[in-house]
Formats: C-alpha cells, sequence, structure tokens
C-alpha cells in the first residue's frame, strides 16, 4: 500500500567526487526530493525529522579514494554523506518508536526513513544538541580512554597523540585538570601553536612522516 499524508521537500548534500586537499563547495552539491510523512501501512519504517546535524573531522576522510581499510567507511561519489544528527520521528511503523520521540543516529537526510532500532530516546529537549558535541562519540571516546582505561594520577605524564584533534583536545584538557603533565603532539605548525597558545599543553611535538621536531 502506497504511503499517505502530507508530501514533505526533503534536502540531500551529495558528494561530486573524491577530494584531494581542502573540500570546496565544488566537491559537494545540494539536491531536492520529496517524502511522504506517514510510513506505508503494515510497514516498520520510521519517518524522522532532522533537528540538528553534526560536521565532524572524520568526515573529511570519508571524502577521500579508500586506498586502505579504515574505520569507518568511504564516502561514494553520487551518494548521499552522512553524518550524526539529532532527529524527531514524524510517523512510525516500528514497535520501539512513536511519534514525537527524540533520538540520535547516523543521519543523510532532512528527513529519512529508518528501519530497526538505532538510537536512545531523551527526556531533555533543550540539551539535544549537547548530543552532538559534549556526549558525541568523540567525547565519550576521550572520557572512557582516559578516566576509564588510562587512569592517570596527578603529576604523571600524560602523552596525547593527535592532541589537536576532536578526541585528543579533549584528553588534553581532562589531563590538566588531573594535574598531570602534558605531551602533545600533531601534524603541522599550525596545529601545535593552537595547543600550545589556546589549549595550554606543557610540551608538544610536531610529527611529520618519519620526521619528529620538539617545540619548547
Amino acid at each position: 500500500m502506497a504511503a499517505e499524508g502530507e508530501e514533505l521537500s526533503n534536502k540531500r548534500i551529495i558528494l561530486e567526487d573524491y577530494v584531494v586537499g581542502f573540500p570546496t563547495e565544488e566537491h559537494m552539491v545540494l539536491t531536492l526530493s520529496t517524502v511522504r510523512s506517514k510510513v506505508p501501512e503494515g510497514s516498520t519504517a520510521v519517518i524522522v525529522k532532522n533537528l540538528y546535524l553534526s560536521c565532524d573531522p572524520y568526515m573529511r576522510g570519508r571524502m577521500s579514494r579508500p586506498l586502505h581499510k579504515s574505520y569507518t567507511e568511504a564516502f561514494v561519489p553520487g551518494a548521499v554523506i552522512t553524518g550524526y544528527g539529532v532527529a524527531k520521528v514524524v510517523d512510525s511503523g516500528h514497535p520501539d518508536f512513536k511519534a514525537g520521540d527524540l533520538n540520535t543516529s547516523n543521519k543523510q537526510l532532512k528527513f529519512i526513513i529508518l528501519r530497526g532500532k538505532t538510537s536512545v530516546n531523551s527526556s531533555f529537549p533543550q540539551y539535544l544538541s549537547y548530543f552532538l558535541h559534549d556526549l558525541s562519540n568523540a567525547r565519550c571516546t576521550a572520557y572512557v580512554g582516559f578516566h576509564e582505561i588510562s587512569s592517570p594520577k596527578k603529576g604523571e605524564t600524560v602523552y596525547v597523540s593527535a592532541a589537536s584533534g576532536a578526541v585528543g583536545q579533549l584528553v588534553g584538557q581532562f589531563a590538566k585538570l588531573m594535574g598531570c603533565y602534558v605531551v602533545g603532539s600533531a601534524g603541522s605548525k599550525e596545529k601545535v601553536d593552537l595547543l600550545k597558545n589556546k589549549f595550554g599543553l606543557m610540551m608538544l611535538l610536531t610529527i611529520r612522516r618519519s620526521r619528529i621536531s620538539m617545540l619548547p
């Protein structure tokens, strides 16, 4: 049975081609499509409307031509660029979701049809955007890695690789708050300057291929 309900406008960002260097507007294109506001009768699909979308550093790596295996799959030219988001359920045929539920997951469209359980509801709608920064995957990785796995003590030396990255920035601050001596490394002078002047790390290393330089 065909889906009923209002016909809604749906925006999508498509990757035009693999990126070399810095991505520009020419690498992406905005397209418009439509989606019905009701799922077909008997379907277990879920239609959600994205409220927030996150643009994260790891997405740049996914825009490159895949030359080796990575922890996340590369984007495909001609396909939608996906990312993490917070969304509200518009309509649902799935028993685990009902209209009005709030959830977080990997989103790709303004309105997207999901099948299966993918998220956790939030009781704090005023803090929804927190799920894309303070409570995001990168932040949870930093917290668990530092406090529950490494568990350094005050006065110990903590080395943070890729200290200017989404995870590394927070680990460096956790270490400073703990009273540790923090050594960080990054791949360029610009990143090292950021770590020194803004984030206040004690010792910095520039790592570029096989060369390591220590900065005062």
